[in-house]
Formats: structure tokens, sequence, C-alpha cells
């Protein structure tokens, strides 16, 4: 080996000692920045024609293990998914209160009944009305709030939403700008690592937006993909495109997240993500609040129900001047088809003497009215005629309304003991609302007793249009369903279903005995469905999604339309805690101001077994009020709980990953010490070599 040979093999000794000087220094430097990963300078032998030559550091590359930086950006999107949905669900409880406390929402709606229990032991205390009254009244302020504040929760997450794709797009464009750095420092040999670190702490930040799966580009940097597959980065950027909802309520429709690809490809994204922050955000804003909210509304609609069922079945002494119905989104004579039973409407004095009495004997599609035959279209004419001027019943705008001549005079109805009138689970003045306690400013209840016969009301070429989304919430898509020629709830029902113009494809509606319209979507999973839109109108003033109750989002909404009747609430005297007295001698009073029959009629309210229909995960079912609060009391509760416990676990599986990777990647400071005293006695050994070959270099020169 020549003196020269020898030379060049310290000098690249000498040179490549500096360059792992220099990558051990950078590593100490920065053993506590966060997201720092370690840099290793990979050194290798030369030769030429056989013959050792020297070493060379043939590149600088960062300490990443693939495996470990897969499972813990997995972990983190976990994490993040979680993270999110605890926190938001976190509010949605503390909402409700803590449901073993006597300040709770629950706690409020066992505190009524017994408020209107109290009040059946003195009927005639007005502190005990007021009680009652101003406990009711509460519960539907706090119902109505809570639902708001649900509806704040989703509208909060839609905004982060919004912020989180406006994050994803900027972070994707920073990670391919890097990916040309890092190319143009690889096509020259030169270093890249500082660009790759860089890279790796934003690619950190994207995954806890969303799962994504990463590789190592042959030409340096790396491509990003979802974990469905859809590009995000290596080939250009994606940007992800999401325009947010306006005021937020229980039927708003979200729009799609897309991605769209650096190839004009176009995906939604909830196809191609199963986890991170955004999926969290839009997992609790259209699953798990809904889901709450209309549990929320199944309740609150039922506890109005009930109380109304006592209310009209007794009266207040004195009785009212008029009654008022709620509107029932049906002309009369469809309302009035179908019930059965006997009911009898009475004008009192102000003492309770009945001055005048109808009995309304129903037999389906006919009627008596004392003995007289009428039928649902001659039905009013008949009544008002046998009412002979002591009273007026009109209908208008789907509500029936009954009026006392006389001033003083009051109406009062109550149902035959032995065979009560009924339709749909209702008696006559409860289905019409004569003398409902509780008010709504909607249609509440979707059990209307109509049947395929019945007449829809509503008028053709109306349309509806329905949205169909997957099991992730991606659309599938919108179909608009023109209102039929035909007439009958028959006709508007096969319209829907058609496979061609209808929504056939995507599921099928039925009615059921008691009137209720339900879907059920096909597939496996079975598609979603909700309301986009709807342009019908019947002479009641109301649409088709709001008569049956279609889509979810009308359900929610009935949470806070409920209030405690105006003039019952100005006026306690006229709460009825009374009954009417069918058998009560002719000049004898049919009412009495002590009676509190009607009270505890109240009172028991909660504990009567109704029907509930599914909402909100829950297949609903015959249960009582009270039970069906303390169920969902311990639903919340228990969702609650989970979410706590899933982000605590995903927490620690992300901590364990990140420790793991940690390990392996970051900064040992034992580990460069001992390499940085390697590299200075290599460095040492490289420097006497040189000095060595030059005192022979010269030794040979004095030998000339």
């Amino acid at each position: 080996m020549s003196v020269t040979s020898i030379l060049n093999n310290a000098n690249s000794g000498l040179i490549a000692a500096q360059v792992q000087l220099r990558v051990v220094s950078d590593n100490v430097a920065n053993v506590n920045t966060p997201g720092y990963v370690r840099k290793i300078a990979d050194q290798v032998a030369m030769s030429s024609q056989g013959v050792g030559s020297g070493v060379e550091v043939v590149r600088i590359r960062l300490a990443t293990d693939r495996f470990l930086q897969a499972a813990s950006l997995t972990a983190g999107a976990e994490s993040a998914r979680n993270e999110v949905r605890y926190e938001l669900y976190d509010r949605i409880q503390s909402l409700f209160g803590d449901p073993g406390g006597k300040t709770s929402f629950f706690a409020q709606v066992d505190g009524i009944f017994s408020a209107f229990a109290s009040s059946a032991e003195d009927p005639t205390s007005s502190p005990r009305r007021q009680d009652a009254l101003f406990k009711t009244q509460a519960l539907f302020d706090e119902a109505s709030r809570i639902a708001k504040q649900i509806q704040a929760v989703r509208e909060d997450a839609d905004g982060r939403i919004q912020s989180a794709v406006d994050k994803t797009n900027n972070l994707l464009a920073q990670i391919e700008a890097l990916n040309v750095e890092i190319t143009r420092a690889k096509v020259v040999n030169g270093d890249a690592s500082g660009a790759e670190t860089a890279q790796a702490a934003l690619i950190d930040q994207v995954a806890q937006l969303m799962d994504i799966r990463i590789t190592a580009r042959p030409v340096g940097g790396v491509t990003i993909r979802t974990s469905a597959g859809a590009m995000l980065a290596g080939e250009g950027a994606a940007t992800l495109s999401y325009t947010r909802a306006g005021t937020i309520s229980g039927e708003t429709n979200f729009n799609e997240i897309w991605i769209n690809e650096p190839g004009g490809t176009k995906h939604a994204l909830l196809d191609s993500v199963t986890s991170g922050e955004i999926k969290g955000l839009v997992e609790l804003r259209d699953v798990e609040a809904p889901a709450a909210a209309a549990r929320l509304a199944e309740l609150i609609t039922h506890v109005a129900d009930e109380l109304n069922r006592a209310h009209n079945a007794n009266t207040a002494m004195p009785a009212p001047n008029r009654l008022d119905g709620r509107n029932v989104g049906q002309s009369l004579e469809s309302a009035l088809t179908g019930f059965t039973g006997r009911t009898t409407i009475a004008v009192t004095n102000p003492a309770g003497v009945i001055q005048q009495r109808v009995d309304v004997v129903f037999n389906g599609a006919t009627m008596t009215v004392n003995g007289v035959a009428a039928d649902p279209t001659t039905f009013l004419a008949t009544l008002n005629a046998q009412l002979g001027g002591a009273a007026t019943a009109t209908f208008t705008d789907g509500k029936l309304s009954i009026a006392a001549a006389n001033s003083a005079n009051g109406v009062a109805i109550a149902d035959d003991a032995t065979a009560p009138s009924n339709k749909a689970g209702r008696g006559f003045s409860h289905y019409f609302g004569l003398n409902d306690l509780i008010a709504t400013d909607r249609p509440a209840l979707y059990d209307t007793g109509l049947t395929l016969a019945s007449p829809h009301g509503f008028t053709a070429g109306q349309t509806m249009t329905f949205r169909f989304s997957n099991d992730v919430g991606a659309r599938i898509r919108d179909i608009k369903v023109t209102v039929p020629p035909g007439g009958t709830v028959a006709d508007l029902i096969n319209a829907l279903n058609d496979p061609a113009t209808g929504i056939g494809g995507q599921g099928s509606f039925a009615l059921a005995a008691d009137g209720t319209l339900s879907f059920t979507g096909s597939g496996n999973p079975p598609a979603k469905m909700s309301v986009l839109n709807d342009t019908t109108q019947n002479a009641a003033n109301i649409s088709a999604t709001e008569l049956f109750g279609i889509g979810a989002g009308v359900r929610i909404s009935r949470a806070d339309g409920f209030s405690l009747r105006s003039d019952i609430r100005q006026s306690p005297a006229k709460l009825a805690l009374g009954q009417l007295n069918l058998s009560a001698a002719a000049g004898t009073p049919a009412l009495s101001a002590g009676d509190g029959r009607g009270a505890l009629a109240l009172a028991d309210a909660g504990e009567r077994t109704t029907s509930f229909q599914p909402a909100g995960g829950s297949p609903g079912g015959s249960i009582s009020v009270s039970r069906y609060a303390s169920e969902l009391a311990g639903e919340i509760g228990g969702n609650a709980t989970t979410a706590k416990n899933r982000k605590e676990s995903s927490a620690a599986l992300y901590t364990e990953a990140t420790a793991r990777r940690t390990s392996h990647e970051g900064v040992n400071m034992d580990e460069e010490l001992v390499l940085m005293t390697t590299y200075q006695q290599a460095f040492n050994a490289s420097a006497r070599l040189i000095q060595t070959a030059r005192d022979m270099y010269d030794t040979l020169l004095g030998m000339v």
C-alpha cells in the first residue's frame, strides 16, 4: 500500500468521524426537544480492486421504526377520537345533573307527580296548586334548556370539524412541501434529516385528526393515505372541503366532508376513516348527541301526554268557559273516524249544575249524538244542534273548540266509566286536546289513529326530499318523492315505497295499527334516513313529516316546544282537580270544589303504562313514564362512564405505544456519550495515521 493510499484512508476516516460527531452533537443538543427523532449516520467501508480504501458516510437517516410508528399513529388516532367523544358527551351528561341528586332533571320528573299528590290532599289549597304548577313549568323549561344545549354541543362539534378540516389541509400542504425538499436533498446525497424530522412531527398531528397509513417513497419523503386508501400526500397534497351548517337544530342535515385527491378524484371522508378527532366529532354530532336528544324528546312528550290524559279526564270547578283543542293535523272527518266508546259533553253553571248535556256514542265510522245518528261529516252540525245554543263547537285549522254561550257557564267533558271513548289509546277530549294541561307548538304524538283508508289531506304534486346515509354517516343518495293523485294514506305510502320514483331501493314505510308510520332501512347495515326538505302542507297547516314524525330530526325538535297552558299558569284555580259526576241528579251539582280525584290522577300519571316509540337506540315499548326516566338516567350515566373508560383505555394504549416508539427513536444520553467517545477516538486515530504517513513520507524524502 502506498503512502498516498494510507493518507487517503486516514482522510476518509477523519471526514467520517467528523460527520459522526456532528450527528451525535445534534442528537445531544435535541435530547429534550419534543418530537425529535434520533439521527443515525450509516458508515460503510470503501474498497478499490478488492483493497480497502477507507470509509464513508453514505447517508444520514432517522432512527425510525415503521412498525412502531404505525402502532403509535393508530393508537393516537383512536385516543383522539375517544378523547373528544368523552369531552363532549360529559358536557351532555352534566346538563341532566347527577342522576342520583335531588336537583337533577330526573328528580324533577318525580317531583311534579309528588306535587300533584300533595294537591290531592287539599284540592282547594292555592299554594299547593301553585307549587305543582311551578314544578311542572320548571320541568318543561329545563327540558327545553337541555334540548337547546344538546344542539349547542352539536354546533360546537360542527365548528371543531371545520377547524380540523382547515388544520388538516394546512398540515398536508406542509408535508408535501417537505416531500419536495427531502427528494431534492436525496438526489444530491445531502442531509435531509432535518426536513424528515419536521415532516414526522406534522404526520403525528395529521394522525390525531384521522387514521392514516404511511409508506416511504423511493425518492425520499412519504406517501400518506387514509385507512381506506384515499391519497392525502405523496403525489401532491389533497384538500379536504367542508361547509358548515347554519343554525343547528334537531332537523339539521350536515354537509358531507370531501377529500379532493391530487388527481381530481373526490371521496367522502367518512368512507375513508375509522378513527381520529374528526371521526369522534362526527360520531358525537350525528349519533350520540342526537340519541340523547331523541330520548329526552320521547320522555318529555310522554310526560306531557300523560299529564294531559289525566287533565282531560277531569275538570276545574267552576268549569272553564271554553275548551280549545290542539292542532291534530287532520280534517275533523278523518280525526273522528275510528272512535269507539262513549263520552259526555256538559255545560255547567258556576255552581256546577249541568245546564245542557250531550251524550256521544262512537262506533267507528258512525256515531249518535243524544241518540241522533250522525257520521264524521255531520257530527259538528249535529253536536251544535244538541247543545241547543248553550254552547257552540267549531273546528278551524285542525283545532276543535267548544265554548259556552253564557260567559258565566263552563264546559266539562267526561268519558263513560265502563265504555270510555277511545282512538289510538286516547279518549275524545284527550285526542283533540280540549283540556290539555301542557300545550305544544307542534305535533308531538305520532300514533295518529289513521288507517290505510284514511285521507292524508295533502295536495298531489307536493314533494318530500329524503337523504339516505350509510352506517358511518356518508351520503348514499338523495331522493325526492311526489305526493300522488290518490288521496288515501295507502296511496301516499305506496308512492313513498315505489322502487322507481320513491325510496323503495333504500327501505320501506309501514303503517301500524295505531296510525304510527315507521321506516325500516334495507341493507346490512341498513341505510339511515333523514328529511332534507318537505313542501307538503294540509288544511291544518301541518306537513307530512310533522304529522307522522318522519325522520329523527322532527321528533328531536319536540323537546323544546312544551309549556304549561298560559291561562292555567295565570290562574291556578283553572287546574282540573275534580271530575264531572255523570250520575248527579237533575238540579244538583255535578262538580265539587273539594274534589281531589283529578289531582290523584295527575299524581298517578307517572306510573301509568304507556307506549313509547323507538328513540335514540331504545326500542321503546310499553313502560311507565317514571320507569322510562329512570332507564334514561341510567343510560346517560352509563354512556358517560363508557366514554370515560374508552378514553382512558385508548390513552393508556397510546402512551405505551408512544413510549416504545420514543425508546427506539429518542436520544439516549448514555448511548450518545459512548458514540461520542468512539468517534473521538476514531478521529484521533485517523489524525495519528495521517501524522505517521507524513513522517514516513518525510523519511523517504530524506533517504533520496
